[in-house]
């Protein structure tokens, strides 16, 4: 059965090229494009693709509003030409399925479609370059102030001050991501020594079978654990997962 893909881009020459690139694909069928955000979510309820792929800048509702609307429901892959920080961090927040620049190339952009499906991820490399290097200097500060005697409490407290600085500025000061992607109040729950082991090769951009694989359990306990670790860190995906691993360096 082919997977059914929704496209959504304001740039007719664009939908064109991705239309000729996913249907070159045996197991991918383009059912619908939009060329703008709202024509998109009037779509997305009437044809219900498995995979929406979705420009960031388009007229009427943008592709992060529709992230954000849809990513409970739908996976959406956000694919752009514009490599910023902010566009990556609030597409993930919002639930996106995978994150593409559109310099990123015909394969990459099939297999992203493939990993929505899969319940894995795809982000473009050079992004994910980018992210590990802001990990990387985020835990050399750590350690810095580690070494100049700064307690494990006051590291936290800062965490969770800067933490809730940066939802305040996406607006969702006081609120988490719950089951199905709903907001909703409260701490998030600590996470077992078996999910953090996971979290961590989540980020690292293992899949599940890979993490079954490395930890010697079955995929599907992998994946039970996965739906444990999104309700109680409020992730609506796997790449709100890695994100969330990633900003408090487990």
């Amino acid at each position: 059965m082919s997977i059914r893909v929704l496209l959504a881009d304001d740039d007719e020459t664009i939908r064109s090229a991705y239309r000729i690139i996913l249907d070159a694909q045996p197991d991918i069928e383009v059912v619908g494009e939009a060329s703008d955000g709202q024509a998109a979510l009037e779509l997305a309820e009437r044809l219900r693709p498995d995979v929406i792929l979705a420009d960031i800048r388009m007229p009427r509702v943008d592709g992060l509003e529709l992230t954000r609307r849809l990513g409970g429901e739908f996976r959406v892959v956000v694919v752009t030409t514009f490599d910023l920080d902010e566009y990556v961090h609030t597409a993930i927040r919002s639930g996106a399925a995978g994150f593409l620049l559109k310099r990123s190339g015909p394969a990459l952009l099939a297999e992203a479609v493939r990993a929505a499906v899969a319940g894995d991820a795809l982000i473009s490399p050079q992004v994910t370059v980018r992210l590990l290097r802001q990990l990387s200097q985020t835990n050399q500060e750590r350690r810095e102030e580690n070494e100049g005697g700064e307690s494990q409490e006051r590291q936290g407290r800062q965490w969770r001050q800067g933490k809730r600085e940066r939802e305040k500025k996406l607006g969702m000061d006081g609120m988490h991501e719950g089951p199905g992607g709903q907001l909703s109040g409260g701490p998030i729950e600590d996470l077992t020594g078996r999910e953090t082991e996971i979290a961590k090769l989540v980020a690292g951009g293992a899949t599940n079978a890979e993490i079954a694989a490395e930890l010697f359990i079955a995929a599907g306990t992998v994946k039970n654990h996965l739906a444990t670790i999104q309700r109680k860190i409020g992730a609506r995906n796997r790449v709100g997962i890695a994100a969330w691993a990633w900003e408090s360096s487990i």
